[in-house]
């Protein structure tokens, strides 16, 4: 697997772009907002609880980034039409994007699956598979509109390795990694658009605790400590690479 744990970039590598970041509110997702902003990007900062949205979109006013869009979205619920409706709106708005990082997902519980309740199969599917599937078939013309652009999704050591109990959560990022291989070749020949899959790795998060709650989260790096790939595949130092699979930081 690559990995750029240890990439600087140069300040002001995102300056002028647009991107859009999925889970914005907490963890990763707000660390990448962030990130993002520092480096002159303006984000469209997606999530479903406003409030949350509303603190990142402070914190990088804070900082004297560009001033971000918030995009309430739950992406339990939406439909195609919505993911129609925001990709209109945003084209209103920005005429483009540079970025995307399909960063939402969750969990679900860990047990065996002969005895996986289906509905929340389903619903862990939907939310970290086939959501971000309708989400980047709305965006992908908007993609198109940009000179370079960077399409990250989210993966995870168990959608490349299967792990017992993990269930939907490794079946879906599977199906991400899958994904990622097929939407970067059929882009890759015909757009400026490319497409990575991204593994955070053990990070100190909600989902983490969740997870493994006898983990004592100070062994873990904090979201804002893993964010040099996250960089890396957002700006044009990654131009050309496509279809890649990455890691967010070095193994344990």
């Amino acid at each position: 697997m690559l990995c750029q744990f240890d990439y600087q970039p140069t300040q002001g590598l995102l300056k002028d772009r647009v991107i859009l970041v999925t889970g914005a509110g907490a963890g990763i997702g707000r660390a990448a907002a962030k990130a993002y902003a520092a480096q002159g990007a303006t984000v469209i900062l997606l999530g479903r609880t406003i409030s949350k949205l509303e603190a990142v979109y402070d914190e990088i006013i804070a900082l004297g980034g560009a001033e971000p869009a918030i995009y309430p979205l739950n992406l339990e619920g939406a439909t195609w039409p919505d993911y129609q409706t925001m990709a209109d709106r945003l084209y209103e708005t920005f005429g483009r994007l540079d970025g995307v990082l399909h960063n939402a997902s969750i969990l679900g519980t860990l047990s065996p699956v002969q005895s996986y309740n289906p509905e929340l199969w389903q619903r862990v599917m939907h939310i970290n598979f086939n959501a971000p599937v309708m989400l980047q078939q709305a965006l992908t013309a908007l993609l198109e509109q940009a000179e370079d652009a960077s399409v990250i999704f989210t993966s995870s050591s168990v959608g490349r390795v299967g792990r017992a109990f993990w269930g939907p959560y490794a079946t879906s990022k599977f199906a991400t990694e899958g994904l990622v291989q097929v939407l970067s070749q059929e882009l890759e020949n015909i757009s400026n658009i490319r497409v990575n899959s991204l593994n955070p790795g053990a990070t100190r998060t909600q989902m983490r605790a969740d997870a493994f709650p006898a983990e004592h989260p100070d062994t873990l790096r904090t979201p804002d400590e893993i964010m040099g790939t996250y960089l890396y595949l957002m700006g044009s130092d990654s131009k050309g690479v496509t279809g890649k699979m990455f890691n967010a930081q070095p193994d344990r």
